[in-house]
């Protein structure tokens, strides 16, 4: 700290008077710390039917509140610390929440006594939560302790349920009513299933997730560990020290709009919590040493790790936010400083721990290049040539090859191949745009009733053939349900790769289930399929392939209050589509080859020219952190025994380096 050495609000040994410890209760008549059960929300600051929850156990009231001392500014936090016996428990954790209200954040909440109240109110007798942890492949040791498997596999669960929700929201189909917010319903039904992992609080990393590591909601982190507060800025735990239990903070969570300084990559400036800072009508006052802020105080002088996740404004949502897993911190300074509004606040210089991969970093590079400063590599700004709505940038920081091979850019298929339903279809007769929940749109019901897209082009499921609205429909241009046809939706950029050849990724983050782009190209007979393995063609889809299986959609037996209506995720490919984009082609040709892809296909069909073409769509698997490279699974080709070509004939060594890599591809 500033202005002196830190000192512990812990008393010396030799200044203990034991006739108080002979006073204190047996361990046994105290409240466990590690209660489980939920922290109360304020009314009127959170949706209806949801309450923030902390799901590795709710903090408790704090028995006493610590009054500040006056002081010059910068002030040591050190003078705010209480003497001996008076508000320095390891149970002051009441009160970690960051209330959201009218779009602004706030670390610290009032104090609520429905905790209390709620012990005189009979209970309603409810069924025990059905565990399904077990059914969906998830092993108790494994909801302890997590793993990058594990991680991935709570985080799709997670999503494909949220994505379902907000499908059923949309066309109004819910039995319990509307859902403002499907990200806490998704939470709270794996929460109650027992899908999660890293339930185990712990010190440092947390298990599976990785730096660099991306959420669009609070609650993913809360599911998989990272940080157990669904609305709070701090998170802490319990530790037993020398004389004492303590709390340490062990994440915090950056958003940028609390008085934080946190444009510098490797430092940030954290504000503590309560004030009424961002409260109407309320005035500022002073933060108090206790809870958050007391964790955070004690972390300064233990110097343990604190996991930061930093959240960045959303450039395709601007209203939302993005949130990165920066990794691990210290706090290497802290002192009171004054609010913008006049109260007294405390101050936490949290630094980085070097050796660490990028992260928030990246995110800063790429703000740059997008503002206009120039990029080291740089060769072309858009190699589509004006083909795309967004430029496609060709960038090599390998070697000095200048281009690709040569290739004619286009956006999607030629000399498609036609084919006729098992029941003639028209176009929709929609007048404006289709709406979820319409069967008298044609197009609806030939998606077995769903509209399969929400948000900005997200994909809701898996399904056998994604039926989107074409030239022949009525509907408006911008239907919500031409989302494959509008081109790339993020800045792509094409780059060198250190060992397999050139690579695609984008400059913005993808959330799952965006769209990312279409494989265009030239339709080929299946006949030319071996004469082009022969001449070495390395771009080229073939749908009669054999793909790695997974599981993507939502599991229905999480939403038993719906009729489930599981779709399949096999697709019913109307004929063998194979295309080649070795001459005509866009950006998916450079998409590579991985055993663990964060891309997945999907055959989409629309009617040009009263004929239905199929066409193959890339979405995003999972979330992907920006100047990630996208990648997608090649598949491994059948046996031809008519040709007597064997099927390990043509394939290719594998670079992917996952630990589920086959070793081979093609």
């Amino acid at each position: 700290m500033e202005g002196g050495t830190r000192q512990t609000s812990v008393p010396l040994h030799g200044s203990i008077d034991k006739s108080r410890i002979l006073d204190v209760k047996p361990l046994k008549s105290l409240i466990p710390i590690f209660s489980m059960s939920s922290q109360a929300s304020p009314p009127g600051q959170y949706p209806s039917g949801f309450s923030p929850f902390s799901p590795f156990g709710a903090p408790q009231q704090t028995p006493t509140e610590v009054t500040p001392n006056g002081a010059s500014i910068p002030t040591p936090i050190r003078v705010y610390s209480s003497s001996p016996g008076a508000g320095d428990s390891s149970s002051t954790m009441e009160g970690f929440s960051d209330q959201r209200t009218s779009g602004k954040k706030k670390r610290g909440s009032p104090k609520s006594s429905s905790a209390k109240s709620s012990l005189d109110k009979p209970k309603k007798t409810q069924e025990p939560p059905v565990d399904l942890s077990v059914l969906v492949g998830i092993t108790p040791a494994q909801k302890e302790d997590g793993s990058r498997e594990v991680v991935n596999f709570v985080l799709m669960a997670f999503d494909a349920l949220r994505r379902k929700l907000c499908q059923l929201e949309g066309a109004r189909e819910l039995s319990l009513g509307p859902i403002k917010r499907a990200d806490l319903k998704a939470c709270n039904t794996l929460m109650t299933k027992g899908i999660r992992t890293n339930m185990r609080k712990r010190i440092g990393s947390a298990p599976g997730v990785e730096i660099g590591d991306i959420f669009f909601f609070r609650t993913e982190m809360c599911v998989v560990g990272l940080h157990a507060q669904s609305m709070g800025g701090i998170d802490a735990l319990h530790v037993r020290g020398e004389f004492e239990e303590e709390t340490l903070a062990v994440s915090i969570v950056s958003s940028g709009e609390y008085d934080d300084d946190a444009e510098d990559i490797d430092v940030i400036t954290y504000t503590g919590q309560g004030g009424n800072f961002f409260k109407k009508d309320k005035h500022a006052i002073d933060q108090k040493l206790k809870r958050g802020n007391l964790a955070l105080d004690r972390s300064s002088r233990q110097l343990n790790e604190i996991r930061v996740i930093r959240g960045i404004r959303d450039d395709v949502n601007p209203n939302l936010k993005v949130y990165v897993y920066d990794g691990l911190y210290k706090i290497q300074d802290s002192w009171i400083g004054k609010a913008k509004g006049g109260g007294d606040v405390f101050k936490y210089k949290l630094v980085r721990m070097p050796g660490q991969p990028s992260a928030y970093a990246v995110w800063k590079s790429v703000q740059k290049w997008k503002s206009g400063t120039s990029r080291m590599g740089l060769i072309l700004a858009d190699i589509s040539n004006g083909a795309e709505n967004i430029p496609v940038s060709l960038v090599n920081e390998v070697d000095n090859v200048k281009a690709p091979t040569y290739f004619n850019y286009f956006h999607s298929l030629r000399h498609p191949k036609s084919f006729s339903l098992m029941q003639p279809s028209n176009g929709c007769t929609c007048t404006k745009s289709c709406v979820p929940g319409d069967l008298n749109c044609s197009c609806i019901r030939r998606n077995e009733g769903d509209f399969p897209y929400i948000g900005k082009g997200v994909l809701v499921s898996r399904m056998k053939l994604v039926h989107e609205c074409g030239p022949t429909c009525q509907c408006f241009p911008n239907c919500k349900n031409r989302v494959s046809q509008t081109g790339l939706m993020h800045p792509m950029e094409v780059f060198k790769t250190k060992d397999r050849g050139w690579g695609l990724r984008s400059l913005d983050p993808i959330r799952s289930g965006t769209f990312v782009c279409e494989y265009a190209g030239e339709v080929v007979d299946r006949a030319k399929v071996s004469q082009l393995v022969r001449e070495g063609n390395e771009y080229v889809f073939d749908s009669t392939r054999i793909y790695g299986q997974f599981k993507w959609n939502y599991e229905p037996k999480l939403l038993e209050e719906v009729n489930p209506s599981e779709s399949s995720e096999h697709y019913a490919m109307p004929y063998p589509l194979t295309i080649s984009a070795k001459n005509f082609g866009n950006v998916a040709r450079f998409m590579n080859h991985s055993c663990s892809p964060n891309v997945f296909w999907q055959p989409v069909v629309y009617e040009e020219n009263n004929q239905s073409y199929v066409h193959v769509a890339f979405f995003a698997l999972r979330h992907i952190p920006p100047m990630t490279e996208l990648t997608y699974d090649y598949g491994v080709a059948r046996s031809d025994h008519a040709e007597g070509i064997r099927a390990v004939k043509g394939r290719k060594k594998c670079l992917c380096r996952s630990s589920k890599c086959r070793g081979s591809y093609g």
